[in-house]
């Protein structure tokens, strides 16, 4: 089972290609919506010192399910910024980001109904700093995302050849 979970998560990270997304203005409306929701959670969190922002796209899949209804997988990098904790509307033009702290990686699987995200199943975001992101941690990412709950049943996220860059 296990090296079935690796062999789908490398066949999706070769059908997503090696070119990173970096540029949040450019990422479709489906996936913006995820990042925002996991920028916020990590904003939210009252152990950190800085102010995150969106930094880099790893991975990103997209399984559309039929009746408008879609599933999101989505790896990506947050990186702090030189504003302060708490601040609204930050973007990277007024907020610089800062090359002296690690950066956040987040993994994030949901569905959306009519283009906005679904309370159930329950968006699975998890993000950890970099450096304490271990293999099991992934691994559990990817199982967790590939679980019945964000898929159709026929296909899973990390096996989904409908991908965008």
């Amino acid at each position: 089972m296990a090296a079935s979970v690796c062999a789908v998560f490398f066949v999706a990270a070769l059908f997503l290609g090696s070119e990173a997304q970096t540029d949040f203005s450019k990422l479709p409306e489906s996936f913006k919506k995820g990042v925002e929701l996991a920028v916020q959670q990590v904003n939210s969190h009252t152990g950190l010192q800085h102010h995150f922002l969106f930094f880099k796209s790893i991975e990103k899949s997209s399984i559309e399910a039929g009746f408008d209804v879609n599933y999101i997988y989505h790896h990506f990098y947050l990186k702090p910024t030189k504003c302060s904790r708490g601040t609204t509307k930050a973007d990277p033009k007024k907020c610089a980001f800062r090359n002296d702290r690690p950066l956040i990686d987040c993994g994030i699987c949901y569905k959306l109904y009519g283009g906005e995200i679904e309370k159930e199943p329950k968006p699975y975001i998890h993000c950890v700093h970099k450096p304490a992101l271990t293999e099991e941690m992934k691994k559990t990412r990817v199982e967790h995302c590939n679980d019945g709950a964000y898929g159709n049943g026929a296909s899973t996220l990390l096996a989904s050849t409908g991908t965008q860059k």
